[in-house]
């Protein structure tokens, strides 16, 4: 039965992507903004809706340090795995705009979630409000300033599409991704168990990566049908989401607390989100000046298998 919830679960994912980024490019063309601000934007948030619905259940179950540590490992599982692996299946060239507005404002999320938790353990009702009232900011900035930020290799490939067709793709593709990702979760969880895996493996790895799924579907997807804007834009427009609207609605509804038992979170796992961040920027002009490309994803999945070696040891 696992074996079949991964099979269906696989086949959501992969149907799910190619509605959504149908959805991304004919919302492009119709509004006539550049493919990474969709990407950013509505396939974002199609994509972090696992993350923001496990957040908020669990900080209204009183799980808060869950919430915490799903969007933190997930932030990691986006770049190191998701990242690393779209860009060994296809450089992405970038253009001035990644480095002056998108990679900056990640940066100014994680930055502020790491001042907002690490003295109090805790992140109020007004901290909460900040980072969600900094997202909407940051969103009319892209809606109205925003640049290509990555080259479109075919745009005479794309597809305009009707309003509706837009909207029922992006309905589909979102429900498709998100349902996806809890068959193959919960195939994979269920498997993992029966083989005899601990708990702790499995939740560093299935469950850490699982919310990431829908981001890795997308992306992958998006990159093998020349849309690389949409995919690189989907995943820093996820971290950036994960933080200010995951966590900042969560801290709206109760105050967001990491316990004791969850410590590790701001002593150790915080750093390395901050760390493999920050290093998006030097591996876009190293060793060729903007691009990331399959070396890049080789580090980023070396640092990302180290994370996971050391959280397991």
């Amino acid at each position: 039965m696992s074996i079949l919830y991964i099979v269906i679960g696989l086949t959501l994912l992969v149907l799910g992507g190619n509605w959504l980024l149908k959805a991304a490019v004919g919302l492009s063309l119709k509004l006539q903004i550049p493919k990474i601000v969709i990407g950013m934007t509505v396939v974002s948030f199609a994509t972090s809706a696992p993350e923001l619905i496990v957040s908020i259940k669990s900080a209204l179950d009183g799980a808060t340090g869950l919430a915490v540590g799903n969007v933190i490992g997930s932030n990691i599982a986006n770049l190191g795995l998701v990242l690393g692996i779209t860009v060994v299946l296809s450089a992405i060239d970038v253009e001035k705009s990644f480095y002056k507005t998108d990679w900056p404002v990640m940066m100014i999320a994680s930055v502020m979630l790491y001042f907002f938790i690490v003295n109090d353990k805790t992140i109020q009702f007004y901290e909460g409000a900040i980072m969600f009232t900094t997202l909407i900011v940051f969103l009319i900035y892209l809606l109205r300033f925003q640049k290509q930020a990555v080259v479109d290799e075919m745009p005479e490939d794309d597809e305009e599409l009707p309003l509706y067709k837009i909207a029922l793709f992006l309905a589909i593709g979102g429900v498709g991704l998100w349902g996806g990702s809890e068959l193959l979760v919960n195939g994979s969880v269920t498997l993992a168990k029966n083989l005899g895996v601990s708990d702790a493996i499995i939740g560093v790895t299935v469950v850490s990566v699982g919310t990431s799924i829908p981001e890795l579907a997308a992306s992958v997807i998006a990159v093998m049908n020349k849309e690389k804007a949409i995919s690189i834009g989907n995943l820093v427009g996820s971290n950036v989401f994960n933080i200010l609207a995951v966590l900042g609605i969560t801290a709206m509804i109760t105050p967001v607390e990491v316990k004791p038992d969850a410590y590790s979170l701001i002593d150790n796992d915080i750093y390395w989100m901050l760390g493999i961040s920050f290093a998006i920027l030097p591996l876009v002009f190293f060793p060729k000046g903007m691009r990331l490309g399959w070396r890049d994803g080789i580090i980023l999945l070396g640092t990302y298998a180290t994370f996971i070696y050391l959280t397991i040891s």
